[in-house]
């Protein structure tokens, strides 16, 4: 079970995966030993799987990204989800209620290798409907 510290660090954490732990522990108003030994047992209990890299807007610029909605036939579920994550493009998939089964997030390097990525969604056995929203810009992301 979580602590209300535990979130916090998590939070913070979520804002800057890098920040030092003297700085963390600064913040929590704890010591860098309490800091590290929480990060210790949220590490090996499996709450913080990892820790990643977030590229800048410029970095990603020239590339397209959009969320496909796909409608999959019933019982096809799992083998759609595996078809689509063998592939590279697709950085995300969700399980959602609704008019559609899944959703995906794409990233690809422009409009053309995302028209033919939707081409390739389109025709995995099972999905026998889709339908895309290309991302403008990002206004707010705290992964």
């Amino acid at each position: 079970m979580l602590t209300q510290k535990d979130e916090e660090l998590i939070a913070l954490l979520k804002l800057n995966a890098r920040e030092s732990v003297a700085s963390l522990a600064r913040k929590l108003g704890l010591s860098r030993t309490t800091v590290q030994d929480r990060l210790k047992r949220l590490e090996e209990q499996r709450v913080i799987e990892g820790y990643s890299v977030k590229l800048s807007e410029q970095t990603n610029r020239g590339g397209i990204g959009a969320y496909v909605s796909l409608e999959v036939e019933p019982r096809r579920a799992v083998d759609v989800t595996g078809a689509l994550s063998a592939i590279p493009q697709i950085g995300a998939l969700y399980t959602v209620s609704g008019k559609f089964d899944i959703i995906a997030l794409v990233m690809t390097r422009s409009a053309e290798h995302m028209d033919r990525l939707l081409d390739q969604i389109g025709q995995i056995s099972g999905v026998t409907r889709t339908e895309s929203a290309i991302i403008l810009s990002t206004k707010l992301d705290r992964r």
